[in-house]
Order: C-alpha cells, then structure tokens, then sequence
C-alpha cells in the first residue's frame, strides 16, 4: 500500500469541481478523524469562504487551470505532491472523459474515478448502449446516427416510437430531449447533428424507444471487482413542477424511493446488471474504480437501463451522503485500493432526505448572475438549522458577500424520520432564502409522498376483526329475513331503516305514527375510559338514536339509556349521566329511565358498556323516506358532522396504536388540543336544526351517516335503479379524517365505508327545493352543502375527488407553508391537463369531467379549463360549480379573422398548460393556427357515424335520408370540417315512423358521454394516437382491445 493510502488524522483529500455535489462530498469528508484537510479545486465562494479551517479552496495560484484540458494536468498533479495530497476524488464527468484519472495514476497519485476507457460508458453514448446490447443489459431500442437524413428516416419508419434524441457526448446533463411525436424528434435531430445546438457533443446522436415508466437512479462505489449499491434515489430532471419544461442538471431529488414504485426485486435486478457491467469492463481491459451510476426506468416489462454515469450523481450525492453511515473516506480508498469487500458501508434504513435545487432566474436556458444571496441567518459549514443543510454551487464571493453565478445557485436538504417531514424542512429552508429570480420546484418527492400515505397495504377495518362484507351476509342472510318473520298488523318499516314504525291512533295527533331507535357507543368507549373523560359519551349515546328516528321526520319524546359494568363507580356513571341528560335536553325528550347492570367478570375493572332507546313520534302522511318520490336530478345535501362521532373506533384505535402516540399526545392534526378529547369530541344533535327542514314536505328522504359511513348508509334511502354521485371537493373534510387516512394507510374507498368524513346527515330534496332547505337549516346555525346528486344507477354511492379531498385536508395541517399546500394538492397524481371548448349546454363537458373525477376510472386525465365562444353558455356556470377555470373568447370581436381568434384561443390554453384539447358542443371551425399546434391532441364529438353526415345538421340529414342506423364518432380535429382520424364509434338504431331529431339527439348523446370519456383517456394514455405513416395520416393504436372490450358491452339502447 502507498503511503498516500494510510489512514491517519493528517489525510489531505483534493476535491475537484465547483458545484452542490462537491460541497456535499466535502461536509461528508469532514466528518472523518483520518482527514486533516479538504481542498476544493476550484471550489465555490461558499466553501472558499464560509467554512471551517478544514474545508477551503485550493491551488488558487494556478492560474487558469483547467482540469478539462491535459495540457494542465502535470501543474495539477505536481501541487498535489507538493500538498502530500492522500486522495483526489473527481467530482464532474468531463475530466474524466480527459483523462485526468489516467494521468494520476501514471503519477501514482491516490484518484478515486475510473479511467478514460471505462467513463466511455457515460462519455459516448453510442458506445454504452452497444456495450448494452453486448453484455445483455436490458435498455431501449437504439440506432446512432452522424447525418441527420437518415436519423430522421429511422425515427418516421420504426415500428416503436423512436422518440428519444440523445447527443452521444457530455451535454451538462441537458443532452437527452423526450419528444412527443415524429414531427419533433425529427426537428430534435436535425437541430443537434445539423445546427450543433449541443455543440461537438452532438456530432453524432442516438435515437432510441421512448419508454414509459418512472426513473429512479442507483449510484454504487466499485473498486473494479466488488460493487456495493446505495439506495435508490429519484431525481426531477425538468425545470417545472409535474416533471414540465426543459431537462436541466437535476432540481432536485429524494430517498427512499417508495416500494410501489421500485420494489425489492426490481432493484435487485438493477444491481446484478451493475455487477455484469463491472465484470464486462475488466473483461474488456478497463477496470472500474469509482461511482457507476445507473439511470433506470421502470417498465411493465420490468427495468431499462437508459444511461450511465460515470461519478456522483448531483443532485442525488446531496441526499445520499446525509444517509451514509460510514467514514466516506474509508469507503473512498477502500475503492482506490481493492479492499471494498472487507470495509463496512452502511446508509441509515429509518431515514429520509429530500434536495430542493434553487436556480437562477431563466435556468436552464440562460442565467442570472451577481444576485444577492440572503440566507436569512449565519450558515457555517453547510449546516442551516436542525435537519437541514445547504449545498452551495453557482455561487461567488463578492467581498464576503455571497452572491449568484448563474446556473444552480443551491441545494437545500431536509433529513427527517419520514419522506413527507423531509420535504417540508425542505421546502421551509427552500423558501426562507432569499436571491432575485430564485426558482425551484416544490413538489420534489411527491411520487412516493402520495403512495405512503395512500398505500393499498394500509390497514383496512377487516385487519380490525370488523369484516363489513361479512356484517352485510349476516343482515341478507339472517336478519332481515329471521326479523320477516316477526311482522304483525301495524308495523310499517321493519329492519333496513334506521328506526322501527308502529301505527298508534290513540294519542292525540292525527295521524301518530311510532318511531324507535336503538344504538350504542362502540369501542369509543375504551377512549373515554383511558382519557378518564366520560361526559361526552353520554351525549353519543343520545345522539346516535335520536339522531337514527329523526331521519323519519320523528320528533323524539323519549330516551332510556342502559349502563353495564363490571365494577360500579358512582362517579363514573354520573358523569355518564350527566352527559345522557345534556343530549336530552338538546333533544327536546325526556330521560324517563334505564337500567344500571353491574356484572363482575362479565366487564374488566374500569370499564363499561352502554346502550340507548329512543322514541319519537311522525305524521303517518309526513313520514320519511319517501323512497319512491326520488329521481334522478334530486340534489343530495350534506349537514356538516362534528368529528368522527362514534363508529369506525375499532380503526381508529388501531391508527393510534400503529402512530405510537398517545391519547395525552397533542393532537398532530390539532396541537392546541389532546389526541383523546379531539377523537372524543361529541356526536352532533340534529333535532333542532333539521327537524323544522323535514317538517316543510320538502325533503324525500334523509340519512344518518354511522356505521359503513357514507357509502353503506346513503344507498338505504335511495331507489334500488338509482345511485347518488357525491363531489368530496364540495365540503371540507376534516382534518381528523385525513390524519387517519395518512397515519393509517388506509385507501379512501375503507374511509368512505368507514367513516362519515364530515357528513353526519345527508338530505335528498327536488331541485328546486335547494336553496329553501339550505336556508332554514343554515338559520338554525348548522353547516350545509351541496355535496351531490341522485342519478340512474345500481344502488351505489359514487365519490369522486375522494383522494384529492383527503389530500387537501391533510395540507391543511401536516404542510405549514402556502407554496407547499398549493404544490401538494396540484400533484397528488400527475395529469393531463385537459382544455374543454364549448358553446352550450356543456353536457359532454359534464360528462368528461365525472369520468376523469370517478376514482374508480383512474383517469390520468384532468379538465384544468373551459372556454366558451359564448358568454351565455350555460356550460361555463356548470364549469364553476365543478371548481373548473372558465374563460370566454366573443368571436364576434374578431370579425372574420379566423386566426387572430384563434390565437387567442391557443394563448389561454397554453396558458392553462392544457396538454390536449376536447371539442364538446364547440360550434366554431378551428383554422389552421389552432389544428397546427393542437394536431393529435385535439377531439372532437359528432352526433352520426362518420363519415356520413358531416356537419352541424346531422341529426336532421339522418332522418332526412331515412336511415336505420345512425350513432356518433368521436375523432381528430384538423381544419376540414369532421375528417380527422375516427378513434371511436356507437351505432344508434333510428325509427324513422317514429324518431324525431330531440328524441334521436337525446338517445345519441348518451352515448357520446360514454364514449367521448373513453376517447379522451385513449389519447391522453397514448394508446390512440394520429400520426403520419407512409405519407398519410392515420390512427395508431397501441391497446385497442381494452376500448373494443368497452364498445361490445356498450348499451346503445
């Protein structure tokens, strides 16, 4: 071993480069005992200047030296004997593409970075991908090119999507551009191979498989023979938020990347393709000795190797060396010595980093220099606070004044116990600093954020010993028709509402009818008995009976309650009730009796078990629900809950207990308050501010949301032929809710069957008894929202926007800053951002919007914006109800100029970041400034099958002509009136004795918002595309049986 490779306190370690990546490397090897001094070659104004004595700039009397050019090698490595330097580690990629690795070793000077030969693998890329194909490492289809005729020949004849152009050299990080059609990635490699835009790194290019899938990367030290993997990172290579806008250098990266998007076996896959590269390159004569960093993409088909990086990644080193457990100096020689397989490398496994690049204004295009940097507080050796770090990079030292040098400025790390808190540290010291034109992405991290806190492996109330399905089988199976059997003369609603009915002529009402209730606390009560508060449980109990009767329009008269324990306290049970006696007098009924049992060994000491008995009495003409009185267009309201109430504690008590918290715990949704009395918090009392609304005739029916939570409970008052379709974004869901939703894991299908999710009664009234219902129940102090509709349908409930609701409600208190809420609630999932364009009723408009917000459609599409060429429009008032921006463009302004319109039109939908273009009920003919920048991603509905009956009057031409058959098409827009490519198509049956065009136009638009929808999710998914091919433009299907499947089962009836 050289003397240069001892381990001791006076190792003198030189770090080549300038940017977060090298500042991160010095922090990291500042923190061994055996280093005395780290030098940074050039380094930056922030480590020359505003580190410990251990950590400065180095050999800064060398002047102009350049560590790209060899010229400048021998005055390198001359200094570096001179400073007795124990080991140079390269930083950047384009001194080792110039052989600066080489020349050390031929000094005989310690380098941790691999040779020249063996950096080809990131320096050209034709070569790593023959290399590739040689070695059996799995990665796109490829073809490399130096005359751009011919690469323009393969990218329009392939029989892929030939998509991707990657200049063969080193480009910054900026050299791969992801086209989105032929057209482009023809312009792509003519601009590189003809125009030089990536300079003599684009001398030659490849074309390669544009492959769908998320990227992670796997950074591994390798000292030739062994390889040790790191965890896998995910980096955001484009500059705007939702992965948008150009390919920079990295805004930023994570760790952990989440299971469900890499899992164990995929990751495995990627290290043995590691290791048979290393094996390759020795093989081949150029042994590895440094980082090999593999960029990867996650395929169905399982991982694609897209490139090679040939050092640390940046900005993935920035939260990989926080995690790194290890002296990072001992794992650095180990490599440049051959031991790695006897030295210990260890990242923490409980830990998780986040990197938030801030860049200059009008990166990566151009840059911003000599802007003031103000950290808001003194940053000494990279450390900014508890839990967070500061990289620096672009950055000068202007007389001790930190000031920008263009490109990216810093990288911020926040390290925390979970993803989601290191991102908030994160983006907090990301937004506490200061510098003009400071740009960055506040979504970093939000792939795996969203899955950990939605994970389908979360627990479900059957992981609780609570099986809904099987409490269902036992009320079909058993109940209801063991409880047939009891049936007698008077009773007139038996087991399936929320209250039994009993006809009674003999009291002094009209028509007095009986109501009665029965109900209990559930496992609430193992809360109420920890905390040692028992007050608020005698008002649950008052509340989920009378609560239960009033949904029949009954006025409770009455309550008796039913105390068991098994070892009696005087003072519990009088606070017991005492509660029982405070629900009834917000009840208006009488607490007329009960039964105190004290049974020992039948209960534990300290606790109790309780059960409550309401009596109410209705008008035999005003009972509800009016079950057959329901249609569809009835408008579902929603009277707002106080909390969870009392069902759903079985989940809720296993959510504690997995959190570690306790009950005495603040609240993590509310710190100004315990977690017991927030979960404790009291069923809400209906009576008095729903009675006098049910008391007018005009509400049908009504629904108390307790045990199976909104979507067990409101089918029990609807028609067996029809379904309710509630929005979630149209009441606050509270943050209760959320935190269990997070905390638990749980999906949002088990909350919504679960829990009431801040709905704790639910109201069906006519349209145009709305706002009078509203009005009453909001005069009585109450919270009410429109939160739904009945229309056809099976006897379901139907939620859409659950997932982005639970989302926002938990923004509301796990994310404390405005810019992290707005970012989160936009990337729960990313989307296509869809642009409507109407000129009516918007019916289809409606239609695309209940798709893509159905969660049982996963859409990945999203209606972002609606514009109209009509103010009147009534689409855009139905737009706003749904939450969706609405623009109006008058034409008559414009005349006969059909492209300045237009223009304008492409201005707001750009503007919007509308991705593709829907026409729904648009009655205007598009020009050729709108059909050539929208082209493939713009649809169109029309009411026949195409092409028979172009135009705007096909209904009436169709039974004109007096056809059998007519039906609707969805297709591409181009300038011609109805003749781009057909996507899909629905036959209708016509009648010509008895058709008229209203009938006939209603049965074709149902269809067309079945089919319109399915269109719109082909093109946005990629599976229906309008492209050229042998010099016609034609569609292209990649998965049609899926849409052939949904034709043959469509009813066109």
């Amino acid at each position: 071993m050289s003397p240069g490779l001892q381990k001791d306190a006076n190792a003198v370690v030189v770090i080549v480069g300038s940017g977060g990546r090298e500042s991160a490397l010095a922090w990291k090897l500042s923190q061994s005992p055996n280093v005395r001094r780290i030098l940074l070659v050039p380094g930056n104004g922030y480590t020359g200047s505003f580190c410990s004595q251990k950590i400065s700039n180095g050999f800064l009397d060398l002047d102009n030296l350049s560590l790209e050019n060899p010229s400048h090698f021998s005055r390198f490595s001359d200094r570096c004997k001179t400073e007795k330097v124990s080991l140079v580690v390269i930083g950047p990629e384009a001194p080792l593409a110039a052989g600066l690795a080489d020349h050390l070793g031929r000094e005989s000077i310690p380098c941790f970075g691999p040779r020249s030969q063996a950096a080809k693998l990131e320096w050209d890329k034709s070569f790593a991908k023959a290399f590739f194909d040689k070695y059996g490492i799995p990665t796109a289809r490829w073809k490399s090119f130096t005359k751009s005729e011919e690469a323009v020949e393969y990218i329009n004849s392939a029989s892929f999507d030939a998509l991707v152009v990657k200049a063969s050299g080193l480009a910054a990080g900026k050299g791969v551009i992801v086209c989105s059609d032929p057209e482009e990635a023809s312009r792509t490699a003519h601009d590189v191979l003809d125009d030089r835009s990536f300079g003599e790194a684009g001398s030659s290019i490849v074309v390669e498989e544009k492959l769908d899938g998320p990227e992670v990367s796997v950074l591994c030290f390798t000292d030739g023979e062994t390889v040790v993997a790191m965890p896998a990172a995910q980096d955001a290579k484009r500059v705007g938020e939702g992965d948008t806008g150009p390919n920079t250098g990295g805004m930023g990266a994570y760790v952990p990347v989440h299971t469900s998007i890499l899992s164990q076996p995929d990751y495995d896959c990627i290290v043995r393709h590691v290791k048979a590269t290393v094996r390759g390159l020795k093989e081949e004569g150029c042994p590895y000795v440094g980082i090999l960093y593999a960029g990867v993409i996650l395929t169905k088909d399982g991982p694609k190797f897209l490139e090679y990086n040939c050092r640390f990644g940046d900005p993935e080193t920035e939260v990989l060396l926080p995690l790194l457990e290890s002296d990072l100096y001992e794992v650095l020689l180990a490599c440049t010595n051959g031991s790695l397989s006897r030295t210990s490398v260890k990242f923490s496994a409980d830990k998780a980093a986040v990197c938030v690049v801030l860049a200059s204004g009008g990166y990566p295009n151009a840059s911003k220099t000599g802007k003031h940097v103000d950290f808001g507080r003194e940053v000494r050796d990279f450390i900014f606070g508890e839990n967070a770090l500061v990289f620096p990079a672009g950055v000068v030292n202007n007389y001790n004044e930190l000031k920008t040098n263009g490109g990216r400025v810093l990288m911020v790390v926040g390290m925390a116990d979970s993803l989601p808190e290191a991102a908030v540290i994160a983006q907090n010291a990301a937004s506490s600093i200061k510098f003009d034109g400071k740009q960055y992405r506040k979504d970093i991290g939000y792939q795996s954020i969203v899955r950990s806190l939605t994970s389908q492996t979360g627990l479900t109330y059957k992981d609780c010993d609570v099986d809904i399905d099987e409490g269902d089988r036992l009320v079909s199976e058993y109940i209801v028709p063991e409880a047939k059997q009891t049936d007698r003369p008077g009773l007139l609603y038996g087991v399936g509402g929320f209250g039994g009915l009993f006809d009674l002529t003999q009291l002094n009402y009209k028509s007095p009818v009986i109501v009665s209730g029965t109900d209990g606390v559930g496992t609430k009560l193992l809360i109420a008995e920890d905390c040692g508060k028992h007050e608020t449980v005698g008002v649950d109990l008052v509340a989920m009976s009378v609560n239960d009767i009033l949904t029949h329009n009954a006025e409770p008269i009455l309550f008796l309650d039913y105390f068991a324990t098994g070892k009696l306290s005087a003072e519990t049970a009088g606070l017991v009730l005492k509660g029982i006696a405070a629900g009834c007098k917000k009840s208006n009924c009488s607490l007329i009796g009960g039964e105190t049992a004290e049974m020992p060994g039948m209960y534990p000491p300290g606790r109790y078990d309780l059960a409550g008995f309401a009596v109410g009495i209705a008008e035999k003409d005003q009972i509800l629900p009016r079950i057959d009185s329901i249609v569809p267009g009835d408008i579902v309201l929603g009277v707002a809950s106080s909390g969870i109430h009392s069902n759903g504690f079985s989940l809720v008590r296993r959510v504690v207990e997995n959190s570690g918290l306790d009950y005495n715990s603040p609240a993590p949704f509310n710190h100004d308050t315990s977690l017991g009395d927030a979960l404790l918090v009291p069923t809400k009392l209906y009576v008095k501010s729903v009675l006098p609304a049910l008391r007018t005739g005009k509400v049908k029916a009504a629904s108390h949301i307790t045990g199976g939570g909104l979507t067990e409970n409101i089918p029990r008052i609807l028609p067996k032929n029809t379904d309710a379709v509630l929005e979630a974004s149209s009441w606050p869901v509270q943050p209760a809710f959320s935190w269990l939703w997070s905390a638990g894991g749980v999906s949002p299908l088990e909350m919504a069957r679960t829990f009431n999710l801040g709905i704790g009664m639910t109201l069906v009234v006519g349209p145009e008894s709305v706002d009078d219902v509203l009005s009453l129940i909001r005069e009585c102090g109450e919270e009410v929202f429109v939160i739904g509709k009945v229309t056809e349908g099976t006897h379901k409930v139907r939620i859409s926007g659950l997932e982005s609701a639970l989302l926002s409600s938990y923004m509301t208190w796990a994310v404390r800053t405005v810019d992290d809420k707005a970012v989160l609630q936009k990337q729960i999932q990313k989307k296509v951002q869809v642009g409507v364009m109407i000129s009516g009723s918007g019916t289809n408009m409606e239609a695309l919007v209940a798709y893509t917000r159905d969660p049982r459609n996963e859409s990945v599409a999203e209606v972002v914006v609606v514009i109209s060429n009509k103010a009147s429009a009534a689409g855009l008032e139905k737009a706003r109800k749904l939450g969706i921006a609405t623009e109006v463009v008058d034409h008559r302004k414009y005349g006969e100029d059909r492209q300045a319109y237009d223009t304008e039109i492409n201005r707001i939908l750009v503007g919007h970041g509308v991705e593709m273009v829907c026409l729904a009920g648009y009655m205007r003919i598009c020009s050729t400034v709108f059909v050539d920048l929208w082209r493939g991603r713009c649809i169109n509905t029309h009411p026949a099958l195409l092409p028979s009956f172009k135009g705007k009057n096909a209904v009436g031409d169709a039974l004109k002509e007096g056809v059998c058959v007519s039906g609707c098409s969805v297709h591409f827009v181009e300038e011609k009136v109805d003749v781009g490519g057909i996507i899909l198509q629905a036959p209708i049956y016509v009648c010509p004795t008895t058709d008229t065009h209203d009938t006939l136009s209603d049965r074709i638009k149902k269809v067309e918002h079945q089919i319109f929808p399915q269109a719109m999710e082909a093109v946005c998914r990629g599976d229906a595309k309008w492209a050229a091919s042998e010099g016609a433009w034609k569609v292209q299907w990649n998965n049609f049986d899926k849409y052939h499947k949904f034709l043959k089962n469509l009813s066109t009836e």
